[in-house]
């Protein structure tokens, strides 16, 4: 158990025992014990730890909070937290605790004996899944599915250190309208570079990567495709530009850090029909009808604007349709929650989408959507809008080459989802404690100097049940401080969908390493004080290179 929690259950067990006594002694009189927290406060002038208890209790209680919480601080027994201090009850009567400086010192141990898994949960026997990117496999990754990737790679990471089973997972889009249009963009596109004076479709694709495609189809195919009927030459066509293009988004995002656990075709619902039971279903309970020769869900009994066309009027089957059906495919398949990392131009797609599945039996609310904003590219300070070298939009290859995969990734998840994003690629590159994700190697990476400096001074680091912690100091201590938290941010961050509190989090710890690296000495003429700061640096590398390791970002040990 971590220091925080073993606090938090002392402290928690010692308010309820401190009710119980209260009511008993006719101090005080309720019914019901509340769902109070202990909380980190966020400013360190009112303690390590505080509580809302008195002002949840004061309606039930008819009395107000500050004389609910003088009662409670009188009941409790300071033998039952030997790390207790005092406490203060401030503002409208929150209880604040502060503790003893050397509740921190078994924190080392703790960190040495659990190494990589540091900041981990227990199971959580609960089966997640997080599908993210998605992209259509008719054009490049751009800056939106770069983002995407980040944020749903660095969430899955996330979700699994902190106890849940993870599967990370790609949807495919390969059947519909838009693999239709693809299929005759290929086919136009091949049929003029063959010389044919054909008019290339209104709507189509009309990127360079479909040329070079098309390049690759000539290359293996010559001029056989022109004795064959359109149908069976725009088959041909798409599935070669689907299988390649399938393999640069499984070589581009594995070159980004990512690697999925499982690739979902969508056509495979369509040929298996499970497309139409779906639509058979809905109807069945009533959630389906006609109008105007197409079929509508109901979505407006779910908060919906408008009801949502499933099948148009030409007989085919809409994107949500499909839709619906891969997300009930998700749910057969046994997991009990299910996270999709979208564009927020999909926001008005959330309500129907879990209206869907509420309609379909299962509880909305185990559908979980994270929306992300923009992201806009900066050069010089100018926006960039295109690719020097293609003259579309910059791709995701383009970015890992230009600033590399560990500042891509970091850039992305630093920001909420929900933020529009300024990404500045001068700033990216740059080699200077300006740069974020340059800063917190560098703090790794310092560390491991320090320990090369050691050995070439013939200093033996010690193991941490050999050191004395209370030798420390005030800065040494904020940093051991920091490092506490740790377990819970990664359980808060997975609570709330936020992977870019870990970023913030090991940059403000990185912060607080090299503010004490430049005021202070590691290894220095204090054997005592040289061996405990030496085993803090130990404990300091783990946690940043562990959380460096969730966001997806290498721990150099040199730079």
């Amino acid at each position: 158990m971590n220091p925080i929690q073993k606090i938090r259950e002392e402290l928690k067990g010692s308010i309820i025992s401190a009710l119980e006594k209260s009511r008993t002694e006719n101090l005080i009189a309720f019914d019901a014990m509340p769902d109070f927290v202990i909380e980190v406060p966020r400013d360190e002038g009112h303690g390590d730890f505080a509580t809302n208890v008195a002002m949840l209790m004061a309606r039930q209680c008819r009395m107000a909070p500050r004389k609910i919480a003088e009662i409670i601080s009188s009941q409790i027994d300071y033998n039952q937290i030997p790390q207790l201090k005092k406490m203060e009850i401030a503002g409208a009567g929150f209880i604040n605790f502060f503790l003893k400086p050397d509740w921190l010192v078994v924190l080392p141990g703790i960190v040495a004996e659990q190494g990589p898994r540091w900041g981990s949960s227990p199971s959580q026997n609960q089966k997640v899944q997080v599908e993210f990117v998605s992209a259509n496999p008719t054009g490049n990754l751009h800056m939106g599915n770069a983002r995407g990737g980040a944020i749903g790679d660095t969430l899955a990471n996330i979700l699994a250190y902190a106890g849940y089973e993870v599967e990370r997972e790609f949807y495919i889009n390969d059947a519909g309208n838009q693999i239709d249009i693809f299929a005759q963009s290929l086919e136009a596109r091949y049929l003029q570079l063959m010389g044919a004076k054909i008019e290339f479709p209104e709507n189509g694709y009309a990127g360079q990567d479909v040329v070079d495609t098309v390049k690759n189809i000539i290359r293996d195919y010559k001029d056989s495709l022109l004795g064959m009927t359109a149908e069976e030459r725009q088959e041909l066509v798409v599935n070669y530009a689907l299988k390649e293009k399938i393999q640069y988004i499984r070589n581009t995002l594995s070159g980004f850090g990512i690697t999925y656990d499982v690739w979902f075709n969508e056509k495979i619902l369509h040929q298996t029909g499970k497309v139409d039971e779906i639509i058979k279903n809905l109807t069945d309970k009533g959630y389906i009808y006609e109008e105007e020769g197409a079929w509508w869900f109901k979505s407006t009994l779910f908060g919906d604007e408008k009801d949502e066309v499933v099948i148009r009027a030409n007989g085919l089957p809409t994107y949500f349709a499909s839709d619906i059906a891969y997300h009930l495919n998700k749910f057969e398949r046994g997991f009990d929650r299910v996270i999709n990392v979208w564009g927020a131009d999909h926001h008005g797609h959330v309500g129907r989408m879990k209206g869907a599945i509420q309609a379909l039996g299962y509880d909305a609310n185990r559908l979980e959507i994270l929306l992300m904003q923009l992201v806009r590219l900066y050069r010089g300070g100018v926006i960039v809008r295109m690719s020097k070298r293609t003259g579309t939009t910059v791709s995701l290859d383009e970015l890992i080459e230009e600033v590399g995969k560990d500042a891509a990734r970091f850039f992305f998840v630093m920001r909420s989802p929900d933020s529009q994003m300024d990404f500045d690629l001068d700033l990216a590159k740059e080699k200077s404690q300006e740069n974020p994700v340059y800063y917190v190697q560098y703090a790794h990476a310092r560390i491991q100097s320090i320990f090369r400096q050691a050995k070439a001074a013939g200093v033996l680091v010690k193991g941490v049940g050999e050191v004395d912690f209370s030798i420390l100091g005030t800065e040494e201590m904020q940093i051991l401080r920091k490092i506490a938290d740790f377990p819970d941010e990664i359980a808060t961050s997975a609570r709330m969908l936020a992977p870019h509190r870990i970023a913030h989090y090991v940059l403000e710890l990185a912060g607080l390493f090299h503010s004490f690296y430049n005021h202070q000495r590691v290894l220095n003429d204090n054997k005592a004080l040289q061996d405990a700061r030496l085993a803090l640096m130990g404990t300091t590398q783990t946690t940043i290179r562990n959380a460096l390791n969730i966001l997806g970002i290498s721990a150099p040990e040199q730079m």
